[in-house]
């Protein structure tokens, strides 16, 4: 069954279906998260977020829109309400900045380059690190992404260019500073 048709019946009632679209989504969605987020325990927490909305709003899935767009759009929404909180927990933490001092760098990335990767990545202003998240990590078609974000693939094609240009300029900064 197409993941159209396995949401179609998770729309009408067979929740059995969600756990083959989980099985087929699940990884691609925790990578796309983990590379917003840069961290692995929200990117847990927003996964599972996300197939929970997938159960909460099937009501609100159109059958002539792709599943795939469909659950991004879920996984971006899960993202948003997230940093939302976060940005509410920096201001509280900076009353207090003592007591909560983040962690900059997960254990699950090993390798030094990768880490700097993630790092000029996370300095990525938002709209910019999202598109190179969908496009260059999950591996979406131009087209795809122009549909998510409501964009002409001209736009998405321009500011994925400009947002490579941020990337490339946040690693090479690191890479000075770390010399």
């Amino acid at each position: 069954m197409t993941d159209e048709q396995l949401m179609e019946a998770v729309r009408n009632g067979d929740l059995r279906q969600a756990s083959l679209l989980f099985d087929r989504y699940h990884g691609r969605i925790f990578h796309f998260l983990a590379r917003m987020t840069t961290g692995t325990a929200a990117a847990e927490d927003l996964t599972q977020n996300v197939f929970w909305r997938l159960l909460k709003y099937r009501h609100t899935y159109n059958p002539e829109m792709k599943f795939q767009s469909w659950i991004y759009q879920l996984a971006r929404n899960a993202f948003a309400d997230h940093y939302q909180h976060e940005k509410r927990n920096r201001k509280e933490a900076l009353a207090h900045p003592m007591e909560n001092i983040p962690e900059l760098e997960e254990a699950w990335l090993a390798e030094e380059s990768e880490k700097q990767l993630i790092r000029a990545l996370a300095r990525v202003p938002d709209d910019y690190r999202e598109l190179l998240v969908l496009t260059r990590f999950q591996h979406l078609k131009y087209e795809e992404v122009a549909d998510l974000l409501n964009m002409t693939v001209a736009n998405v094609k321009v500011k994925v260019h400009r947002a490579i240009g941020h990337l490339r300029e946040n690693y090479f900064q690191l890479e000075k500073q770390n010399a």
